[in-house]
């Protein structure tokens, strides 16, 4: 967690205008926001996380921030992504991870053009150009996404079309700000910007998603948009241009300190990263990268928007749990949203002092008995909610149990002594 204050803490009052930026990170780093946003949500006082006055999302963090412009609780946002007995949004898990059929036929049938191409090209400069070299032409037959991300747009566009929600940037009685980048010119786009407003929300959201690779780039109006962070890691200026006087942002991907971690006590999977192979080192060098650029941009904010108070939320360098989680993974929603929720309520308490005089500028108080309680889930206010969650069934308090042994079961692991190979 970090935080950045004005120089002069003179003239702040409860009236103060208030954003929320979100950063991406798969569908693991949008089970962090949810259970953080959760923990925040409940343990800060005189604040409302659907009223903020500007909300600005990039790529998994357009969804968070677009349910939260659109009037959706953390509460029912739990229930609708972690729950399986939602009936208002089921949400299959699937939706991430349903094939492009559609991108691989279109590609595949372009074959015989592209191969009678290489050859013809070959025989015009046989000197010049080798065969293999002419294939090469080839590379163009290849799916520019492996997953459709249609699902994601149509899930969401139904949920948005529901009595008292919006899919329309236009009609919310907040900013809402779904940053992607233009494909063709490499510059970001910051839909429901002037301009840009007419678009769909889910429409934007789902370009915003759209990870080079994973997903194909989404066409809108005529234009290839791709994942926002592509530019910026969380594109936070383009809240802090509307005059904020205190913005919380959200990023879940942070780069692993085994070294911190080694002398924290806190045991890993492995020795080093090393040993972890290509899927380790990919990651952690994805990490580093996002989390320097958000770091330059957290030091041009201090100098550029001096009188807002800044306060950065994200995991703990030597988290090893959210480092050895796979990002593009679904299955384990619930510990991670738990670690989430634990982990954000453990930096409140910690750093207490540096935070209550910030927020209190704002009209804003931490809830210690909300925080100090013993044995409080992400999940125990929400008993208490009407409307959100059923009358506890024996099948839903055998999942809550089997979620909290499983928990159990997780830290037991993470805590037991690694044996390294010698």
């Amino acid at each position: 967690m970090r935080v950045t204050q004005p120089e002069s803490s003179e003239g702040r009052a409860s009236g103060s205008r208030i954003g929320l930026a979100v950063a991406g990170g798969g569908p693991v780093g949008l089970v962090y926001e949810i259970g953080a946003l959760r923990a925040l949500d409940e343990a800060l006082e005189g604040i409302d996380f659907n009223r903020f006055d500007v909300y600005v999302g990039v790529s998994a963090g357009a969804v968070m921030a677009a349910l939260l412009a659109n009037q959706m609780g953390t509460g029912q946002i739990c229930h609708t992504f972690l729950s399986s007995e939602s009936e208002e949004h089921p949400l299959d898990p699937q939706i991430f991870l349903m094939p492009a059929f559609n991108e691989y036929w279109r590609r595949l049938a372009s074959v015989p053009q592209l191969f009678w191409e290489a050859c013809w090209r070959y025989l015009l400069n046989p000197l010049d150009l080798g065969f293999l070299q002419s294939l090469t032409r080839l590379g163009r037959a290849l799916p520019a996404g492996f997953f459709d991300n249609e699902p994601i747009h149509d899930y969401l566009a139904r949920m948005w079309s529901a009595p008292g929600r919006t899919n329309d940037f236009r009609r919310l009685a907040n900013r809402l700000y779904v940053v992607a980048v233009d494909l063709d010119t490499g510059e970001s786009v910051n839909f429901g910007g002037p301009g840009y407003d007419r678009v769909p929300i889910s429409r934007a959201v789902q370009a915003s998603t759209a990870l080079p690779g994973l997903y194909p780039p989404v066409e809108i109006e005529g234009r290839y948009f791709v994942d926002g962070a592509l530019r910026k890691t969380m594109h936070a200026s383009v809240a802090l241009q509307e005059g904020l006087d205190l913005l919380l942002c959200l990023n879940p991907l942070v780069p692993f300190d085994a070294r911190l971690a080694a002398k924290a006590s806190k045991p890993t999977r492995i020795g080093r990263l090393v040993e972890g192979g290509l899927p380790v080192v990919l990651s952690q060098t994805f990490r580093a990268l996002i989390r320097s650029r958000l770091q330059v941009g957290m030091q041009k904010y201090d100098t550029e928007f001096e009188r807002t108070d800044i306060v950065l939320f994200e995991p703990n360098r030597d988290d090893a749990k959210m480092f050895f989680t796979n990002v593009f993974s679904f299955s384990g929603r619930h510990w991670v949203c738990e670690h989430a929720y634990q982990t954000t309520r453990q930096d409140l308490l910690a750093r207490r002092e540096e935070l209550e005089p910030i927020l209190a500028r704002h009209g804003i108080r931490m809830r210690l008995d909300v925080l100090k309680e013993q044995g409080r889930h992400y999940y125990t206010g929400l008993r208490d909610q009407r409307g959100l969650t059923k009358p506890a069934s024996s099948r839903g308090r055998l999942a809550r149990d089997l979620h909290a042994a499983l928990d159990r079961l997780q830290d037991w692991v993470g805590s037991a002594p690694v044996e390294r190979s010698r």
